[in-house]
């Protein structure tokens, strides 16, 4: 996983964000102590650093062989701090002293340095090393202050340079730093992962599409007339979105001030690393990939929380990292199509924890049943779409329902207009209508997705799930292959691999009316047979 460095001035809160980021690898921590606490005071600051560590970590001193002391590949490593580490090296030499081998030092500590980074570049357990951020004045009078001053500017900016990720703490704010020229993005998915591949761009025109997770025919008779009016009365002014935030609020029994119209559910989700600026973000998987991608960009970690398949893709609230202060999870969850309960959403909860939940294909489930959108919980974010159930995917109807200082933290960096006018009709027209506006589109979701799990159990040699919106995820051997046979047949499905969590051989199906699905489960049974 290579390493991370946190920088920050003294008593910043860099240690303890470095602290959070070791508890986040949910790995074994090796903590590499720096400081001599021959002095009272610094044993004082020892002591209490040593209190908040969890008692389970593993303690060793660096001493003068700092790669040494940080070389443990089964075990998450924690270096604290590398200031301290290089005047107890300069200190131990003796290099306070007039006639010191002040050359020898530096060349030690440069031999240390460059050490460390290689191992750091090499191992695939993280390396985490706190490092105080060098001299933003004016040079020391002292000598062995410019010496110390240094070493240090010179040790930060090597491992900067292979740095995966580098991070300085300002009052205990973390900012991340954009990635030395010509390295890798921080923060980027694991090689060979595409967070931003969606099923839309796998059909081809004459295709029959069991890739994409919208109802098949378009928009409802009733959302046609209300889009044909708006494009005559509301187009030509900017969009207002006041009746709407009116209409969805009374809908699902909430404030006005908690409805904040969006671009989409997708950009619902973009707006929560700008809005919440989480120190740590635990993304629950397989699930919507959007969301990662987005606090990634922002350069937030990411902690994932993979579902097991062999316990149905359920929920495990104890699986999340206790320092993860922001939560997102899909309910439905794509490409599972696992529905969990409230009360394992509602255990994700802690204090100074966000949770966000992804309620997207809610509407194709009739009743709506663990949905958190009518409950003001002052902790809970809930974003919502009508791109699946109403067909309208090219309208951008989405919007999130949050606390009103949630609500307000996101509005304060939505862009303006998010909302275009043609989607604030489409979101009114449904609200007005009332719960039985979506009843008709849940109805038909559930009969298309029973009729094609009956079809697929007749094809040997599939794993399949129970779902619950319009989707059913088929595990097969050689899935990449089968999908292929199916583009070749003119049939578009979704491979899952891009999933995290999920593999190659892992397909999601949308379901259709019966002839569709009875010609797909004709040709995968063809597919499959090889």
């Amino acid at each position: 996983m290579g390493l991370t460095l946190v920088l920050g001035g003294t008593r910043s809160g860099k240690s303890a964000y470095a602290e959070t980021l070791a508890r986040a690898s949910e790995l074994p921590v090796r903590y590499v102590a720096t400081a001599d606490d021959g002095d009272g005071a610094m044993r004082e600051r020892i002591v209490a650093h040593a209190a908040r560590r969890p008692a389970e970590w593993e303690t060793v001193v660096a001493g003068d062989s700092l790669a040494t002391a940080a070389s443990c590949p089964e075990r998450c490593v924690l270096l604290d701090g590398l200031g301290t580490w290089i005047a107890g090296v300069m200190h131990r030499a003796g290099a306070d002293v007039q006639d010191a081998p002040r050359g020898a030092v530096q060349a030690r500590v440069r031999d240390e340095i460059a050490a460390l980074a290689r191992a750091a570049s090499s191992t695939r357990a993280p390396v985490i090393v706190v490092a105080e951020q060098a001299g933003e004045g004016l040079l020391p009078a002292e000598a062995l202050a410019r010496d110390w001053l240094d070493a240090l500017g010179e040790a930060t900016q090597v491992l900067s340079a292979v740095a995966e990720r580098a991070v300085l703490v300002v009052a205990g704010r973390a900012i991340e730093l954009p990635p030395a020229i010509g390295a890798t993005a921080s923060g980027a998915a694991t090689a060979g992962e595409d967070l931003r591949h969606h099923g839309d761009t796998l059909v081809r025109p004459g295709d029959t599409d069991h890739a994409v997770n919208v109802l098949a025919g378009g928009p409802p008779a009733w959302l046609r007339e209300a889009l044909r009016r708006a494009l005559e009365e509301d187009v030509s002014a900017y969009p207002r979105e006041a009746q709407t935030v009116a209409a969805l609020a009374a809908l699902h029994g909430r404030a006005p001030a908690e409805i904040v119209p969006t671009n989409g559910a997708a950009q619902a989700l973009w707006l929560l690393p700008a809005g919440l600026r989480p120190r740590l973000a635990a993304c629950v998987h397989p699930g919507f990939t959007e969301t990662e991608a987005a606090l990634r960009a922002h350069g937030i970690p990411v902690a994932r929380v993979l579902r097991d398949p062999e316990a149905g893709f359920a929920l495990d609230p104890a699986a999340v990292p206790e320092a993860a202060d922001l939560v997102v999870v899909g309910n439905p969850a794509s490409p599972t199509g696992t529905l969990d309960p409230a009360r394992a959403l509602l255990a994700l909860r802690r204090p100074g924890r966000t949770i966000v939940v992804d309620e997207a294909f809610m509407d194709l489930v009739p009743g709506e049943p663990a949905s958190l959108v009518r409950d003001p919980l002052p902790d809970v974010i809930v974003t919502r779409s009508l791109t699946k159930s109403l067909a309208i995917p090219g309208l951008r109807a989405g919007y999130a329902v949050a606390p009103a200082p949630l609500a307000d933290r996101l509005r304060a960096v939505r862009p303006p207009w998010s909302c275009n006018a043609l989607a604030l009709a489409a979101l009114l027209a449904m609200a007005q209508r009332g719960p039985e506006a979506l009843t008709e589109a849940a109805t038909r979701a559930q009969a298309e997705r029973a009729d094609l799990e009956a079809r697929l159990a007749q094809v040997p040699g599939l794993r399949t799930w129970p779902a619950a919106a319009n989707y059913v995820l088929v595990r097969v051997a050689g899935g990449a292959a089968v999908a292929a046979r199916l583009r070749d047949a003119g049939i578009a499905v979704r491979p899952a691999g891009s999933f995290p969590g999920l593999t190659a051989d892992d397909l999601r199906i949308t379901a259709r009316g019966p002839r569709d699905n009875e010609r797909l489960a004709g040709v995968l049974a063809w597919a499959v047979a090889g």
